[in-house]
């Protein structure tokens, strides 16, 4: 037997999933990927789609329970209940990312908190997929916390081989190290960003996806320092001086937003 199908065989995924849970916080739920209807669309809509490809007709049901802004112990009180309760076939579980980038936090206790919701989730409902946190070296915002970063990540892999479960490897996903994989936030994917996560996802639920998650993006036209600067002025202006407000007083995106899709339903 050899490595690959040993660790396939050790996390025994399913041939298919006809119920799916996305938790999370605003990376789950989408931003940066706006839909006809107003709503986000984003990476876990997208997987939901590839996943219900698989099984018959109206046999497949989805919810996205994630919710902007959230921390890891929000997510853990108001969004875990809720997972379980449904009960479905596979839940993808990406949290801790704002309490990483938070000013004093500790990586690794953050990481026990995380481990102590897989651990519950893992319990209750089927197949647990984990997520890393993005190689931030090109985002300016954040990229002096690679480090803190990298080193929750180191943790959440631990756990994901405590408890089984497979690892969506954001670190390694280098096509999304390209500046079109981003908002214009440059916090938040953008739809083409979020489009090759859902299909490396698809990869680790050993779905076939309708394309690599790594393909080369095409050439750039070159940009002088000038363009650039004047980037860096305007995101400054419309998001970093907003982001900054927001946690001076206290306020988080998602106060006043609900879970777009808080029950198991049929894909339209």
């Amino acid at each position: 037997m050899t490595a690959e199908s040993t660790t396939f065989s050790k996390h025994a995924i399913p041939d298919t999933f006809t119920s799916y849970a996305a938790v999370g916080d605003s990376f789950t739920e989408g931003v940066g990927d706006p839909g006809p209807d107003g709503t986000f669309v984003g990476w876990a809509d997208r997987l939901a789609v590839l996943l219900d490809d698989r099984v018959p007709e109206h046999s497949f049901r989805y919810a996205n329970l994630a919710v902007r802004g959230k921390l890891l112990d929000q997510i853990v009180a108001d969004q875990v209940p809720r997972a379980k309760e449904l009960g479905p076939d596979v839940v993808t579980f990406a949290a801790g990312g704002n309490d990483i980038i938070r000013p004093g936090t500790d990586p690794d206790e953050v990481a026990e908190r995380f481990e102590r919701a897989v651990a519950d989730l893992a319990s209750a409902v089927g197949t647990v997929v984990v997520t890393t946190g993005f190689d931030t070296r090109r985002v300016p915002l954040l990229k002096h916390l690679r480090g803190k970063i990298a080193t929750y990540n180191g943790h959440v892999r631990a756990v994901a081989d405590r408890y089984g479960c497979p690892v969506l490897d954001l670190w390694s996903l280098k096509s999304v190290q390209d500046r079109r994989a981003w908002d214009t936030d440059r916090l938040h994917l953008s739809p083409e960003g979020h489009t090759r996560v859902a299909m490396r996802a698809g990869q680790v639920l050993g779905i076939e996806v309708p394309a690599d998650p790594e393909q080369p993006w095409p050439p750039l036209p070159p940009r002088g320092p000038l363009e650039g600067r004047r980037d860096d002025i305007q995101w400054a202006r419309e998001h970093l001086v907003p982001w900054i407000g927001r946690r001076l007083r206290g306020e988080s995106s998602g106060d006043h937003v609900a879970a777009k899709r808080p029950d198991l339903m049929p894909l339209l």
